[in-house]
């Protein structure tokens, strides 16, 4: 079975899986809202060592998430393809019973949306979950895999002021792995993966900070998610307006994967139509 490569590299063959969503109220949010989600091109065989490897992989993260809200797991094989490296991480603010929850559903999740894959990657709203047989963990990966930009807010200058004190609160290397902060209606987060160290996790949260202040930075929401790291804020509130401001975006995103999907299996059957016709005409020929 070949070795896939880091899954970060391979997300943007995978955007069929993406969408979007603000800043989530902690209190309230579902943390089982799909965020995203990413799939390795290569596949192993059903039945293979990778796959007893991966299944007991997913019921350790699982089994972990009931006591803990981070741990990374190395199922070793035979062989070195047949490795399998994990992990799990919950958002800083959640209980353990949310926090297996989420895990629980993201693992049913991925194993929908990755059937089959050697490598895959799913973020909720309330955890993050990502395997894969070539080994990441420990790695700083500031890899864009989603960026979310509301509506601009610029003619409210006070706003922009609040969003900036945010920003760099969160800034703030004191914060730790998870940090939160807020001025007034305006709301920020940050995480980093729990497999980082803290000079990288702060080099992560840093670099997030300045991509969505550069994209995001007169908008009334941002999400800046990097495969290793995140930063978020919002200006709203209730967080009611930025989901709603969303939808519409989701709906497209929606469709558009409707499309793409149908346009491969057109095409899929296309090629299978022309090898058949070819072979028939070869043997109408003689097999010349």
């Amino acid at each position: 079975m070949p070795r896939a490569s880091q899954l970060p590299s391979l997300l943007p063959f995978v955007t069929l899986f993406l969408t979007f969503s603000s800043l989530p109220n902690p209190s309230t949010a579902a943390t089982d809202t799909f965020i995203f989600g990413g799939c390795s091109q290569l596949r192993f065989s059903p039945g293979s060592p990778f796959e007893s490897n991966l299944n007991s992989l997913l019921t350790s993260l699982v089994n972990s998430a009931t006591y803990s809200a981070f741990n990374k797991f190395t199922i070793y094989g035979s062989s070195q393809q047949d490795v399998v490296y994990g992990l799990y991480q919950c958002r800083g603010d959640l209980s353990m019973p949310d926090c297996s929850s989420c895990v629980a559903h993201a693992v049913s999740q991925l194993g929908v949306i990755c059937p089959s894959s050697t490598g895959g990657a799913l973020q909720l709203q309330g955890c993050f979950i990502k395997y894969d047989n070539t080994s990441f963990l420990g790695v700083e990966d500031k890899t864009v895999v989603l960026k979310k930009c509301g509506p601009p807010v610029s003619y409210d200058s006070d706003l922009m002021s609040r969003s900036d004190a945010v920003l760099n609160s969160l800034s703030s290397n004191g914060g730790g792995y998870f940090r939160v902060g807020g001025s007034g209606e305006v709301q920020g987060m940050a995480q980093c993966v729990g497999d980082l160290s803290s000079g990288a996790c702060q080099d992560c949260v840093l670099s997030a900070i300045g991509q969505i202040r550069s994209d995001c930075g007169a908008a009334a929401y941002g999400d800046m998610f990097f495969a290793k790291c995140y930063v978020r804020y919002s200006t709203s509130g209730d967080y009611s307006k930025a989901n709603s401001d969303s939808s519409h975006g989701d709906q497209t995103s929606k469709t558009l994967a409707i499309i793409i999907g149908l346009l491969a299996v057109v095409a899929l059957i296309i090629i299978f139509v022309s090898f058949i016709s070819r072979a028939l005409e070869r043997k109408k020929n003689g097999g010349k």
